[in-house]
């Protein structure tokens, strides 16, 4: 398989897919990355823990109807050219 734009593409797709179906209460609490783990003071620099949970429920609530149109367009494009 050649490494192309298309398959770069498709990899980024997969990876953000993966982030998005990342579920807080099932997945994440096992590891420390709970609900309750995002909570800082004012003024309080984030920590990593933070700054990933924020990054997870961006791309959960961003992403949502642009996934669903790249998904879609990703399997046609498969469908029609293999």
């Amino acid at each position: 398989m050649a490494f192309t734009l298309y398959c770069l593409l498709q990899t980024a797709i997969l990876c953000i897919n993966a982030v998005a179906v990342l579920h807080e209460e099932r997945f994440l609490s096992k590891f420390g990355f709970g609900v309750d783990q995002g909570v800082a003071g004012f003024g309080d620099d984030p920590g990593v823990k933070a700054q990933i949970l924020t990054l997870i429920r961006s791309v959960r609530t961003v992403m949502r109807v642009p996934l669903i149109i790249f998904n879609s367009a990703c399997i046609v494009l498969l469908l029609l050219f293999g």
